[in-house]
C-alpha cells in the first residue's frame, strides 16, 4: 500500500479510498479466515476454542479439579489472548462444535466416532494409497452424541467423504407403548422445550386434530422422553409422527462442510482421504518434534550428570578449588575440563547432595536415560519404527477415550406431512345431488336424501357416502369431472348451493353424479350409449375449474351416474335399456382407463342412440350373492342371485327381456345379502 501514498502540497499523505478499502478488506478477510473462524486440520480447533483451552490448562482446570466460574475462565482468554468480546468466547466455551463462518467461505464438521477415525487412521498408515471407498467402509458417517437416526443414505454420505460438502438428515427416535407415541432420542442441538412449543402450536390451531395431549416426562434417568397422546387407538402413530418429523425439529438437516486451515496455512475443503492425510502428516511432524525434545532433554541431562559424576570422583579437590578460589567456576573448568553448564550444576550442588547414595542414584539415573536415549534414537531414525510408535499411540488413546457409536445410521423414507384434507376430522357425510345441479352434505350417513327440502321446481336426483377429509367428484353431462373439497359444501340444514357456483361447466352442460372415496377406490363410468370403463377416483380429480375430461360419450348419448366398485375382480354389471333389455356380466371384462370411451357393455345400435330411440336407463354394480329389484312405475320385481343367473351373457351382448309390465324401467335397486340396502339412483329417462 506504501507505494500507492502521495503527498500533497501541504505535505499531507493520501491514498485512493477505493485502494485503500481494498486492501483494509483484504488484510480483514485473511485474518478473519485464518485466525478467527475456520479450525486447523491439526487439532481441529478455531483460534479461540484452543485459546480457551490453553487458559484453562494454565488455570489448571482438570476433570479432577475444583469447579471454577467460567468469568474465570473467559476473563483470562480476553484478557491476556483473545481481542474479542466475552459473548463470543462463552458461546465458543459452551459450545465447541465444528463450525464457523469466514468471509466469502464457511466451515460445518459434523462429530465423528473416535474409534471408527482411529481406525482409518491406522488403515491410512498400513496401507498409504487406500481409497475414499475403502476408507468409508470403516467410517461409516457422522456420529452425534445423542441416539437419534442418521437417515441420509449411504450413497449420500460416500458422495459427502469425496466432496467434502453435502448435507445430513438426522431423526428423533420413538417407540409405542400402550397406546401413546414416547419419543426417546433427539437429533444433535434440538432443545426438548421447542420440540414442545411446535407441537403445542399445532395443536392449538388445530392442524393436530388427531393428538390429544403432549407431555415431557424427561428426568436424570430418562434425558429424553416425551409422550404424545393419540386422540384414539385408530390414529397411525407412523402417520403423525412422520408429519412430526416434517413439520418440527423432531427431524433436523445439517450442513457439511469440510473447509479447514491445511498444513500448509492455506483454507481448502477437504475430502475425508486428503483430510486423515494431512492430519497424519501433522501428527509424524509432532511426534518427531516431541520425540526430539524429550531427546535434547536427556542429552542435557546426561551431559550435567557427566559433570556431577566427576565432581563425586573428585570431591575433595572440587571442595578445595570452591574454598580458596574467589572464582571457583573457570578454575573447576580448567582443572577437570568440563563445561560451563557441568560447572553451574557443581555448583549449585548442596552439602547434604555430597553423600554416597547421591551417586549412586546419579549413575542409576544415567543408565535409566541412557537406554531411553536409545530408543529414542532408533525411533527418529526408522520410519517405520515411528510408523508403528504413532498406530501404537492412536489405538491407546482409541481404548482410552474412544466409545461405541451412538448414532444409528438406518435409511427411512421422507417424511410426508398431512395435507389440508388429512388434518381434518374424518366425519361421516352424505352429498346431496339435486336435479338442477345443487349440492349439499349431511352429516351421518343415517340421511333419507329425498325427504330433504328442495326448491320450488326442484328434486332429489343422487346421494353418495363418504368421509368429510375426501374430495367430492362431480360429473356433468358432457364427460368432464370436476373437484371439490368435502367438508367446503354447504350444509343439508339449508338448499346449498348450485356447483356451477364453485367450477366453470361448459354452457349447457348439466351434472349428472356424484362420486367419493379414497383414490385408489375403483369407479365405473359409462354413457347411456351402452359404452363405459372401469377407473380409479385418482383419475378424477382435477383442481382447474374448467374440470377434466374423462368419459367421451358417443354422439347423442348422455352421462350415466359413475358407480363404485367393492371388488374388480368379483363384481357384476347390471344395464337395463329402455325396451326392457338386461345384461349382467363380470365387471372385470371392462378394461381399467383412466379416460375415453370404454369398451361395449350393452348392445345398442349407435342410430337408435343417437335418434334417442333406445338407450340405456339404468346401470349398477352388484356381487353374486346380492338381489336385485326392478321398479317399474307403481310396481317393482325382486330377482334373486339364482334368479339373475338369465341375465348373465358376453359383454357387448343385446340382453335378454323382462317380464312383461316390468320393461319401462324407471331404476334398480341391489338388495345386499346382509338385507342391507345400498340404493342407487340411476339417471331416468322420460
Amino acid at each position: 500500500m506504501n507505494q500507492d501514498i502521495t503527498v500533497n502540497d501541504d505535505g499531507v499523505e493520501q491514498i485512493a479510498l477505493k485502494t485503500y478499502t481494498q486492501q483494509a478488506y483484504l488484510n480483514y478477510s485473511m485474518y478473519v479466515i485464518n485466525d478467527r473462524a475456520l479450525p486447523n486440520i491439526g487439532d481441529g480447533l478455531k483460534p479461540v476454542q484452543r485459546r480457551i483451552i490453553y487458559a484453562m490448562s494454565e488455570l489448571g482446570l482438570k476433570a479432577s479439579a475444583k469447579f471454577k466460574k467460567s468469568a474465570r475462565t473467559i476473563g483470562d482468554v480476553i484478557g491476556k489472548f483473545h481481542p474479542h468480546g466475552d459473548s463470543a468466547c462463552y458461546e465458543a466455551m459452551v459450545l465447541i462444535g465444528g463450525s464457523g463462518i469466514a468471509v466469502g467461505m464457511a466451515t460445518d464438521i459434523p462429530p465423528h466416532n473416535l474409534n471408527e477415525v482411529a481406525k482409518a487412521c491406522i488403515h491410512l498408515l498400513d496401507k498409504p494409497k487406500a481409497t475414499i471407498s475403502e476408507l468409508c467402509k470403516i467410517i461409516k458417517g457422522p456420529d452425534f452424541p445423542t441416539e437419534a437416526e442418521l437417515i441420509t443414505p449411504k450413497k449420500e454420505i460416500m458422495e459427502l467423504y469425496k466432496t467434502g460438502r453435502g448435507s445430513l438428515k438426522a431423526r428423533a427416535t420413538y417407540i409405542k407403548d400402550n397406546g401413546e407415541i414416547i419419543i426417546t432420542a433427539l437429533p444433535y442441538q434440538v432443545s426438548g422445550a421447542k420440540v414442545l412449543e411446535q407441537i403445542s402450536s399445532q395443536m392449538q390451531k388445530k392442524k393436530l386434530p388427531m393428538v390429544l395431549d403432549i407431555r415431557d416426562e424427561s428426568d436424570h434417568e430418562n434425558p429424553t422422553r416425551i409422550v404424545v397422546v393419540p386422540r384414539s387407538n385408530r390414529v397411525d402413530a407412523n402417520a403423525v409422527m412422520s408429519h412430526l418429523f416434517s413439520t418440527t425439529d423432531l427431524e433436523k438437516n445439517y450442513r457439511v462442510n469440510f473447509n479447514m486451515i491445511g498444513i500448509n496455512k492455506r483454507p481448502q475443503v477437504k475430502n475425508i482421504l486428503t483430510l486423515l492425510k494431512e492430519w497424519l502428516q501433522f501428527r509424524t511432524v509432532t511426534v518427531k518434534r516431541r520425540l526430539q525434545f524429550r531427546l535434547d532433554k536427556i542429552l542435557d541431562r546426561l551431559h550435567i550428570l557427566d559433570g556431577l559424576l566427576v565432581a563425586y570422583l573428585n570431591i575433595d579437590e572440587v571442595i578445595k578449588i570452591i574454598r580458596k578460589e574467589d572464582k571457583p567456576k573457570p578454575a573447576l573448568i580448567k582443572k577437570f575440563k568440563i563445561s560451563e553448564r557441568q560447572a553451574d550444576a557443581i555448583l549449585d550442588l548442596r552439602l547434604r547432595q555430597l553423600a554416597k547414595l547421591e551417586e549412586i542414584k546419579i549413575k542409576a539415573e544415567k543408565k535409566e536415560l541412557n537406554t531411553e536415549r536409545k530408543a529414542l534414537e532408533q525411533l527418529l531414525k526408522s520410519s517405520a519404527r515411528l510408523k508403528t510408535f504413532i498406530k501404537n499411540e492412536i489405538k491407546t488413546d482409541a481404548s482410552v477415550f474412544g466409545d461405541d457409536r451412538c448414532t444409528p445410521i438406518i435409511e427411512r423414507q421422507e417424511a410426508k406431512a398431512f395435507s389440508e384434507t388429512e388434518l381434518l376430522s374424518t366425519e361421516p357425510i352424505t352429498i346431496v345431488l339435486s336435479e338442477r345441479g345443487w349440492t349439499r352434505a349431511a352429516k351421518g350417513h343415517d340421511v333419507d336424501p329425498s325427504a330433504l327440502q328442495y326448491k320450488s321446481g326442484d328434486s332429489f336426483k343422487y346421494a353418495t357416502r363418504g368421509k368429510s377429509n375426501q374430495l367430492a367428484i362431480f360429473m356433468d353431462s358432457t364427460g368432464r369431472a370436476y373437484s371439490l373439497a368435502a367438508h367446503t359444501l354447504p350444509s343439508a340444514r339449508g338448499q346449498g348451493e348450485p356447483v356451477s357456483g364453485r367450477v366453470n361447466p361448459p354452457p349447457g352442460a348439466t351434472f349428472e353424479g356424484v362420486v367419493i372415496g379414497e383414490d385408489e377406490k375403483d369407479v365405473m363410468l359409462a354413457s347411456d350409449a351402452g359404452y363405459g370403463f372401469v377407473g380409479k377416483i385418482s383419475d378424477l380429480v382435477s383442481n382447474a375449474k374448467k374440470g377434466k375430461a374423462v368419459l367421451r360419450c358417443p354422439k347423442g348419448s348422455k352421462v350415466l351416474t359413475a358407480l363404485q366398485v367393492n371388488d374388480y375382480n368379483k363384481d357384476l354389471i347390471v344395464s337395463v335399456t329402455n325396451e326392457g333389455r338386461m345384461l349382467i356380466f363380470p365387471i372385470s371384462e371392462l378394461p381399467r382407463l383412466a379416460k375415453g370411451k370404454g369398451n361395449k357393455i350393452i348392445g345398442i345400435p349407435s342410430a337408435r342412440v343417437a335418434e334417442r330411440v333406445e338407450f340405456v336407463v339404468a346401470m349398477t354394480v352388484l356381487s353374486a350373492e346380492d338381489s336385485l329389484t326392478v321398479y317399474a312405475g307403481r310396481r317393482h320385481h325382486n330377482l334373486k342371485p339364482s334368479d339373475l343367473d338369465h341375465y348373465r351373457g358376453e359383454r357387448g351382448r343385446r340382453g335378454s327381456k323382462l317380464p312383461r309390465g316390468f320393461q319401462n324401467v324407471d331404476h334398480i335397486e341391489v338388495l345386499a345379502k346382509t338385507k342391507k340396502k345400498d340404493s342407487v339412483e340411476d339417471e331416468e329417462e322420460e
